[in-house]
């Protein structure tokens, strides 16, 4: 009823004020309503100028209540408006999370597509890096890491994905947690080489572990894929570097890339423990050739993980 009054009345107004002039009272009102309900000034990200990026360590799904809950994990994607996902410690067929599927649930929950790279067999299950895109894929791999002082085997999962109609290369990987680096140094090492073209072992027991539509490509194989280096794509490297911005470890991939966090980030970008962070250990890195600019670079607050995740939101320049 009160909606048919407003009209009968923007009716009787229409045969007595001229066009132009309702117009612009109709945008003064709109425009003190907005301030009312506590609208933003700027415009809000438009999906044709702008993606946004998260990089999330789910604790195999469990929050800081000790259950395993993968629904609200889902739901923090969705709310931060997430385009591309990498997710590290992520379980499939596991005893401890009762052999469930998680990129397989994830996918449904999100109603993005997943990517699932198996690491090392854990428990009967298997246990590895996912990413989660909105974007098609186009080829994907995955590499592992040569070990390092008998480290549990990680790896570095790579897609080239098509991104309103670029191409972008985006990586997801999880390594060495311990205090000695020396993991960590040889895995940065090697996400150098990778870059260039000369790359670790791709694993070959992925198969099955594919994208909807995705064709597996390993590098060097095809000049159209992932392979041969990344030369003329942007680059977007994801995950939990276990080591502080200060490290040997991440003064050394700054040369390789550029930290989103100190590009467009506001705040000490804490992660860890998502209780009461007080440390940076997961980041979002992207190459330095300039192509894609951070706007914002955020850390959202959640307990559905014992890390924070990290959100950026970019446009191509």
């Amino acid at each position: 009823m009160a909606d048919r009054r407003i009209f009968r009345v923007c009716g009787a107004m229409q045969k007595r004020i001229p066009l132009r002039a309702m117009i612009r009272s109709l945008t003064l009102l709109l425009g003190a309503a907005c301030l009312v309900a506590g609208c933003q000034s700027f415009p809000q990200p438009t999906a044709a100028r702008t993606f946004r990026v998260m990089t999330y360590n789910i604790h195999h799904g469990e929050g800081l209540d000790g259950k395993v809950d993968l629904l609200r994990i889902a739901e923090l994607i969705k709310r931060e408006g997430a385009d591309l996902v990498a997710l590290q410690e992520v379980d499939k067929g596991v005893e401890r999370t009762a052999r469930r599927d998680f990129p397989d649930e994830l996918a449904a929950l999100t109603g993005l597509t997943c990517v699932f790279s198996n690491n090392y067999h854990y428990q009967g299950g298997e246990y590895g890096n996912a990413v989660l895109t909105r974007f098609p894929v186009k080829h994907w791999t995955n590499a592992h890491f040569k070990k390092v002082n008998e480290t549990e085997q990680r790896g570095i999962l790579q897609l080239l994905l098509d991104v309103r109609g670029r191409e972008i290369v985006f990586m997801a990987t999880h390594i060495d947690h311990r205090p000695d680096d020396a993991a960590r140094w040889s895995n940065v090492g090697e996400i150098e080489e990778i870059v260039k073209g000369r790359h670790p072992t791709p694993d070959p027991s992925e198969e099955g572990n594919r994208a909807a539509g995705a064709r597996r490509q390993f590098p060097s194989s095809e000049g159209s894929g992932v392979g041969r280096g990344y030369a003329g794509r942007p680059i977007i490297l994801c995950g939990d570097f276990n080591d502080t911005p200060e490290s040997r470890v991440c003064r050394r991939l700054n040369q390789t890339f550029d930290d989103s966090w100190a590009l467009a980030g506001q705040g000490d970008g804490f992660t860890i423990p998502a209780e009461k962070p007080r440390k940076r250990i997961d980041y979002i890195w992207i190459s330095k050739d300039k192509s894609l600019e951070p706007l914002k670079v955020w850390v959202p607050q959640s307990d559905a993980s014992d890390h924070l995740p990290v959100a950026s939101e970019f446009r191509f320049r």
